[in-house]
C-alpha cells in the first residue's frame, strides 16, 4: 500500500506542472488578445460542433465525452458550440429550458476536459423554410412571397427574394408576434441563454449571429471596401442591442459579434465598437477549391491568397480601431489539406486563433463541404478512433502552437516539412501589471508530429516539463525581457541559456518610520527592508515621493524631505528575483 501511495504521489507531482500551466479559466481579453485568469495571452485551436437538425443539440448527433477527450488530447482546446434559435424559443416568449439543459450537458462535458465553449446562435439561410436553419417559423416575415427558387446553400442567398425580405424585416427590427420587434425577441432570447450559462468558467462567450447576410441590396457589399451603410446603420445597432441584453445578466463573458458574411472573402467591416469585453468572430473561405485531398497547390495558393489574407488584415485593423479581441471561428469545410494548411499558416503569420469547420458531417444541410468532406470524424455516434478519424486531416489540424504565453507574442511559425516550431515573445504582461508565480508559457507539441520525441532550445527562459510531454512549459528567467523557443524532432535534449526560479520568489517586507507625518514638516524617513525570516535585503530599490534610493548591506535606508500635501504616499520596493513590497505613509493636514 505504501508503495502504491508513493507511486501515486510521484505521478501527481509530474502531472501538476501541466495542470498549472494550462490556460486558466475564465477567459477575458486585452485588446486583440484573448487572455486567461493569470493574464497570459491565450491562443485557441479547435473545431465547430453545430447540429442543425432537430432536436438541434450535439448529444443527438453522438458528440459526448470520448469526443471531448479526443479534442483535448490533440491540442484542440475550444469548441464553437451551436445553439439553434428555433430550439431556444419555439414559440414567441416561451423558452425551451430542456433544450438548453442538453446544451449545458455538452458544455459540462467539454469543461471536464478543459475545453472552452463558444456559444453560437447559428443560422444559415435564416430558417428551415428557406432550406437552412436558425430562426423559428413565427419569426419569419417574408411578405408572403414563395420560398422559390430553391437552389440550396448558398444559392438561395443570391436568388430567393423571400429569404432576402426576411432578413430585411429582421434588420429593420420590424414587429413580429405581439407587436414586439424581431430583434427585440432575439436579444431577449440571448439574455435568457446568458443568464443560464454566464457562471460557467469554460464559457468563452457568446457569438451572437452567425454570418449576417445583408438582405436585399447585398450586391453593394461585394467589393473590397464592404458596405458601410449596412454595417453602420443595421449591423452595429443590432449588435449593441444584443450586447446590452446579455450584459443585463452577465457582465464578465466576452460578447462576440460577426461582420457581414461577405467579410469572409476580403471586404472590410465598418461595425462600430459595441462595448467592453467584446470580440470579433470572423471566417475565412477561399472561393476556389482544389482537388480533394491535395498537397500544396501553387496555382490555387496564388488565386486564394487575397481571399485568405485580407480577412486577417481587416480583423487586426478592426481590433486596433475598437480594442476588441478577434478569433477566426470558421475555415476549412474541405478535405483539401493544402488549403487547410495554408490558412493555418496565415493564422500563425497574423497571430490568430482558429476553430475549424467542422468536427463531423452530422447531416449538415448548409455547408460548402458536402458529402462528408468537412469532417474530422466521419460519424460522431462512433468512437473517435481508427477508420472513423481522417488521420491525414488530424495531422494538419493537430499542430504545435502556443496555448498560453506569459507575455506578448511577437510571432510563431511551424514548418511541417521540417517539423520545426519557433516562438518569440516579450515578457511584459499585455495591458500592464505583472504575472503571478507559475504563470508559465505552454506550447502544445503533438505526438503526431514528434512520435520519437523532440529537442528544445530556449533563450530567455527555461523548460520545466518532462521530455516528450505534449505540453511544453517555459518559465521566464529573472530579468529577461524576451524569450525565444525552438522545437525540432529529437530525443529529448533541452537547452536553455539561463535557469528560471523553481520556487516562489520571496515577498519583500517593508517597514517605514514614521508612518504619519504633518504636511510641510521636514521629516527623516527610515526604511527597513527584509525578506523571508527577517533576512535583510541589500540593494533593493526604494521609490518614494519621486525619490529613489537603495538599501544598505543591513537592508536599511534613510531619506529627509518635506511632503507638501495631505493624503497617502506609497512606498514601493523592488529587486530582481523578489516580489515587490509596499508600504504607505499618511500625510496629515497642519
Amino acid at each position: 500500500m505504501r508503495r502504491a501511495i508513493c507511486i501515486a504521489a510521484a505521478l501527481a507531482a509530474l502531472s501538476a506542472p501541466a495542470a498549472a500551466a494550462a490556460p486558466s479559466a475564465p477567459l477575458s481579453h486585452s485588446g486583440r488578445w484573448i487572455t486567461d485568469a493569470k493574464g497570459r495571452v491565450v491562443i485557441l485551436h479547435g473545431v465547430n460542433m453545430v447540429y442543425k437538425r432537430p432536436p438541434y443539440d450535439p448529444l443527438a448527433a453522438g458528440f459526448d465525452g470520448p469526443d471531448a477527450a479526443f479534442l483535448s488530447r490533440n491540442g484542440l482546446d475550444a469548441v464553437r458550440l451551436g445553439i439553434i434559435y428555433a430550439g431556444v424559443e419555439p414559440r414567441p416568449g416561451s423558452y425551451d429550458d430542456h433544450y438548453l439543459a442538453q446544451i449545458g450537458r455538452t458544455l459540462h462535458t467539454l469543461t471536464r476536459h478543459h475545453v472552452f465553449s463558444l456559444l453560437d446562435f447559428h443560422q444559415d439561410l435564416y430558417s428551415e423554410r428557406f432550406q437552412g436553419e436558425g430562426f423559428p417559423e413565427w419569426a419569419i416575415e417574408d411578405d408572403g412571397l414563395p420560398a422559390e427558387p430553391k437552389l440550396g446553400f448558398p444559392g438561395n442567398y443570391l436568388a430567393m427574394p423571400a429569404l432576402n425580405r426576411a432578413f430585411d424585416h429582421f434588420w429593420n427590427n420590424d414587429s413580429g408576434p405581439g407587436g414586439i420587434g424581431l430583434q427585440d425577441r432575439y436579444a431577449n432570447a440571448w439574455r435568457h441563454v446568458a443568464g443560464r450559462f454566464g457562471a460557467e468558467p469554460y464559457n468563452l462567450g457568446y457569438d451572437i449571429f452567425n454570418e449576417p447576410w445583408p438582405g436585399t441590396g447585398w450586391q453593394t457589399c461585394a467589393n473590397n471596401v464592404g458596405c458601410p451603410v449596412f454595417d453602420e446603420t443595421k449591423l452595429t445597432p443590432f449588435s449593441r442591442r444584443v450586447y446590452k441584453r446579455i450584459r443585463s445578466v452577465d457582465s464578465r463573458r466576452l460578447v462576440w459579434w460577426e461582420p457581414n458574411v461577405l467579410f469572409n472573402n476580403g471586404p472590410q467591416t465598418h461595425v462600430g465598437a459595441i462595448g467592453s469585453r467584446a470580440g470579433m468572430s470572423f471566417h475565412v473561405y477561399c472561393l476556389q477549391d482544389g482537388p480533394k485531398p491535395s498537397p500544396q497547390d501553387d496555382e490555387q495558393a496564388r488565386t486564394c491568397e487575397p481571399f485568405e489574407t485580407l480577412p486577417f488584415q481587416n480583423a487586426n485593423a478592426q481590433s486596433a480601431r475598437t480594442g476588441d479581441a478577434n478569433l477566426m471561428t470558421e475555415f476549412g469545410a474541405t478535405d483539401d489539406l493544402g488549403q487547410i494548411e495554408r490558412v493555418e499558416k496565415y493564422a500563425d503569420r497574423y497571430m490568430a486563433g482558429w476553430l475549424y469547420w467542422h468536427y463531423c458531417e452530422c447531416a449538415d444541410p448548409t455547408t460548402s463541404g458536402s458529402g462528408g468532406t468537412q469532417s474530422v470524424v466521419d460519424d460522431a455516434r462512433k468512437a473517435p478512433g481508427g477508420s472513423n478519424v481522417k488521420r491525414a486531416k488530424l495531422e494538419v489540424l493537430s499542430r504545435p502552437y502556443p496555448q498560453a504565453v506569459a507575455g506578448v507574442p511577437e510571432g510563431w511559425s511551424f514548418d511541417p516539412a521540417k517539423e520545426r516550431f519557433e516562438l518569440a515573445y516579450k515578457t511584459r504582461r499585455s495591458g500592464g501589471g505583472s504575472f503571478v508565480f507559475r504563470a508559465d508559457t505552454q506550447v502544445f507539441v503533438p505526438r503526431l508530429h514528434y512520435p520519437h520525441g523532440y529537442d528544445v532550445r530556449v533563450s530567455g527562459g527555461d523548460t520545466l516539463s518532462l521530455p516528450g510531454s505534449t505540453r511544453l512549459r517555459i518559465r521566464t528567467c529573472t530579468g529577461r525581457r524576451r524569450v525565444t523557443v525552438t522545437v525540432v524532432p529529437g530525443r529529448g535534449r533541452f537547452r536553455a541559456d539561463c535557469r528560471a526560479p523553481r520556487t516562489d520568489p520571496s515577498l519583500i517586507h517593508v517597514r517605514v518610520r514614521p508612518r504619519r507625518v504633518v504636511a510641510g514638516a521636514l521629516t527623516r524617513f527610515r526604511f527597513r527592508v527584509s525578506v523571508r525570516r527577517g533576512r535583510p535585503l541589500r540593494g533593493a530599490l526604494i521609490r518614494f515621493a519621486g525619490r529613489r534610493l537603495r538599501t544598505s548591506r543591513r537592508g536599511r535606508a534613510a531619506l529627509t524631505l518635506r511632503l507638501g500635501h495631505s493624503g497617502r504616499r506609497r512606498v514601493l520596493v523592488s529587486k530582481r528575483g523578489y516580489r515587490r513590497g509596499r508600504a504607505t505613509v499618511r500625510v496629515l493636514r497642519r
